[in-house]
């Protein structure tokens, strides 16, 4: 009875590990990991003008576009400008952007972004003119029109200026209506493909053996196959509809993978370490030298009732300080441990990021380092 109760208590301890494990994995949704080729949004871009600025528009001399297009503009409103010059400031060249997104149809609105062309200090308190936004193939797909929202703010005086933010962009909420849809038709597709948002080959794996669980409770036979790192093809059965099967299969829950990395931005001194990134037991040092440099310069009077000039003499002191220098074992068999064998050595950022560099090509760090 005591070894039954030994073992049973041996059998429940794995238990508990394995779901200790499972917890600790990387389980999210299929939508939040793949997104579906045919559900691609699409970029918009037109030209258009902004009006109604308190004297921060472009200077017609220097941006003559902005001359050109108010006058096209006018001139299709009925309105003669021949023979007439403009100094108006309260006129700005704009480029307007936009992402027409999936399945979009015509009526619906989206937002767009309003970017300066010109010399305009400010687009605060204007408005976009009607718009066309175009698409890559030529075609108009929406028109714009709209006030302005920018969050920057400028103050000018006459010995002082103050800007906080961008003054020369904003948005229109809401401002673009859409004229035309995508020509193509999801419920005319034959199978939906899934693309990964971070290609790997054993989540797409893991993705297709998912669906394919499913779809044999479900339909019978599996309908997912992986072709490579990003891509998993799921075809459609004969009794489904592809939007309710879409539906169905982005809500399961998929253990996914990353491979190990190191992402290192040396301007901002930013440093991510992935959950997966180990380090071979490796020795380092660590030390920074400081020269402080310090002029304090003398001035020198001649005698006095003597023709001597008053003259300065250079005094200079120079002090060199070196710090650290100790050296540390790194053993990172996890991130937990190679934190806070990093935090032990006692260094900054930077200095992580050189040792990183240094372990990297000592060949100890297992994982890709990526320099931003």
């Amino acid at each position: 009875m005591r070894y039954t109760r030994i073992i049973g208590l041996f059998v429940l301890a794995a238990g508990l590990l394995a779901a200790a494990a499972a917890s600790t994995a990387d389980i999210a949704r299929i939508k939040d990991i793949a997104s579906l080729q045919a559900g691609r949004d699409n970029q918009l871009i037109g030209y258009g003008l902004v009006v109604g600025l308190q004297g921060s528009g472009d200077s017609l001399r220097s941006a003559p576009f902005t001359d050109q297009s108010m006058r096209a503009m006018l001139q299709n409103l009925g309105i003669s400008t021949q023979g007439s010059q403009s100094n108006a400031k309260n006129v700005a060249a704009v480029m307007v952007t936009a992402n027409l997104p999936p399945f979009a149809s015509p009526g619906s609105r989206l937002d767009v972004s309003v970017s300066s062309m010109g010399d305009a200090t400010s687009l605060r308190g204007g408005t976009l003119v009607m718009t066309s936004l175009s698409g890559a193939d030529g075609q108009i797909y929406a028109v714009a029109q709209g006030s302005l929202i920018v969050s920057g703010f400028q103050a000018q005086g006459q010995a002082a200026t103050l800007t906080e933010g961008v003054t020369t962009a904003g948005r229109v909420p809401n401002g673009a209506i859409i004229e035309r849809e995508l020509p193509s038709k999801f419920k005319d597709s034959v199978n939906l493909v899934l693309q990964l948002r971070n290609p790997d080959f054993s989540t797409a794996v893991r993705i297709a053996d998912t669906v394919n669980n499913y779809a044999a409770r479900r339909y019978g036979a599996p309908i997912a196959e992986s072709r490579d790192s990003q891509e998993v093809v799921v075809s459609k059965p004969k009794t489904a509809d592809l939007a309710r099967l879409m539906a169905e299969i982005e809500n399961l829950q998929v253990e996914t993978d990353t491979p190990a990395k190191v992402v290192v931005n040396e301007k901002t001194g930013t440093i991510v370490i992935g959950a997966d990134v180990k380090v071979s037991r490796v020795a380092v040092s660590y030390g920074t030298l400081t020269v402080q440099v310090t002029e304090t310069p003398q001035i020198v009077q001649p005698e006095p009732f003597s023709n001597g000039e008053t003259a300065v003499q250079p005094n200079t002191d120079i002090m060199a300080m070196k710090d650290g220098g100790q050296v540390a074992i790194l053993n990172g068999p996890d991130l937990r441990t190679l934190v806070a064998g990093l935090n032990r050595i006692g260094v900054k950022p930077d200095g992580i990021i050189a040792i990183l560099q240094g372990i990297k090509s000592a060949g100890a760090l297992q994982a890709e380092l990526v320099l931003q």
